[in-house]
Order: C-alpha cells, then structure tokens, then sequence
C-alpha cells in the first residue's frame, strides 16, 4: 500500500508538472510571438516560434484527414496510457519507470491539447502574436489545432564532404527540429525506460520469485 501511495504521487507529481510548465510555455510563446520570430538566448539555443500540424519534432502527416486521424489516434493512445498507469501502479512496478511512463503520457497529453483545442481558443499567429479566446473565434475546428514548438538547439552547422553518401555538399545544421517540452518529456520517458530497463524490470523479477518461493502452508504439506 505505501509503494501504491508512491507510485500514485510520483505519477501525479510528473504528469501535472509537465503538463503545467508545457502548456505554459506554449500559451506565452503563441501569445507573445508572431510565426516564426525567433530570439536568441545563446547561440545554441533560440526559440523559435512554429507550429506543426503533424507528429512531434514537426513532423508532418497526410493532410487535413491525416491530421485528424492522428489526433484521434493521440487520444485513442492517452485513454490507453491511463489504463496501463493505473495497472503498473496497482502491480506496484518500479518507481523509476512509473515515472518513466508518467513522462510519456504527460507529454503525449500535452500535444493532444494544441490538436483539440488551440484551434479553437486562439486566433491565427501569421500577422502577429495570438489573441486568447477571441469573440470571432479562433483559427481552426475542433481536433485541427496545430501544435506549439519553440525550442531550438542549432549545436553545429556546416556543410558535408563530397565524398558524403546522398548528402555529399549539402548544407546541415544539428539539432534541426524545433521540439515543445511535452516533446522532451516523451524523449525523456523513453529514454529512462531504455537505459534503466534492467534495474526496472529487475526489482519486479526478484519480488515475483520472493512470492514464488513463500513456503507452503503447513496444512497443506500435512496433507501430502
């Protein structure tokens, strides 16, 4: 019961976090910053204010249809974070990768917000920073809103050898996507669960043969 408690909280504690400082971040970049204006914090870190109507990292998928089809699927796939969260909680699953998948889903919930409502709350951010709520109504319908990114990390930037295979003297820049913090909190989620799966899975191994080893009730040995 006190590891349940724990591993509710810590699930509680990551989700409402990231949730919070996402759509936070989101609300001030689209309501202060015009498509595409861009401020340097350090040369290898701007923001960069875009909007993408795709999947993360800014991704693009199949048009007007597609873009619906994947909010849906965005949905479809938050519904079934909340099952399997509420069941490692109740298995009583490492800690760690409770707040692994924690991650996972805030972040997955996050874009789905920008998907089903941002076209609705907010007016279009080509001309200028957006309105909140406006009376006329806002850029698109329900499940079309495009998602907020802002963050970008041009860490290196040159050109490839000719001797590069399929790039040979192309231009590059390293990291090109502009990603949002439910994007980082994903890659976060992922990334946990992919470095400290053994020390996760572990710990759930060693207590399922804990149980398996419990000596028989002495009755029932009585009765053999």
């Amino acid at each position: 019961y006190t590891l349940m408690s724990k591993n509710l909280k810590i699930a509680l504690a990551v989700i409402l976090g990231v949730l919070v400082a996402d759509q936070f971040i989101k609300v001030y970049v689209k309501t202060h910053f015009y498509l595409g204006e861009e401020y340097t914090l350090f040369s290898w870190f701007k923001i960069h204010f875009t909007e993408n109507a795709g999947m993360a990292f800014g991704y693009e998928f199949g048009g007007t249809w597609g873009k619906l089809l994947l909010s849906l699927f965005r949905i479809g796939a938050a519904i079934f974070g909340i099952w399997y969260l509420r069941d490692i909680i109740k298995k009583n699953m490492h800690p760690g990768y409770v707040a692994a998948i924690g991650f996972i889903f805030a972040g997955a919930v996050g874009n789905i917000i920008d998907s089903m409502f941002y076209g609705i709350w907010f007016t279009d951010s080509t001309m200028g920073p957006s309105v909140f709520m406006p009376a006329e109504g806002g850029y698109e319908s329900f499940l079309h809103g495009h998602v907020v990114d802002m963050f970008y990390f041009p860490l290196a930037e040159g050109t490839f050898p000719d001797w590069f295979p399929f790039w040979g003297n192309e231009h590059f820049i390293f990291f090109r996507p502009v990603f949002n913090l439910a994007d980082a909190s994903i890659t976060t989620g992922v990334l946990m669960i992919l470095i400290w799966q053994k020390k996760y899975f572990k710990a759930d191994e060693v207590k399922e043969e804990s149980v398996s080893a419990q000596p028989e009730p002495a009755g029932d040995q009585a009765k053999d």
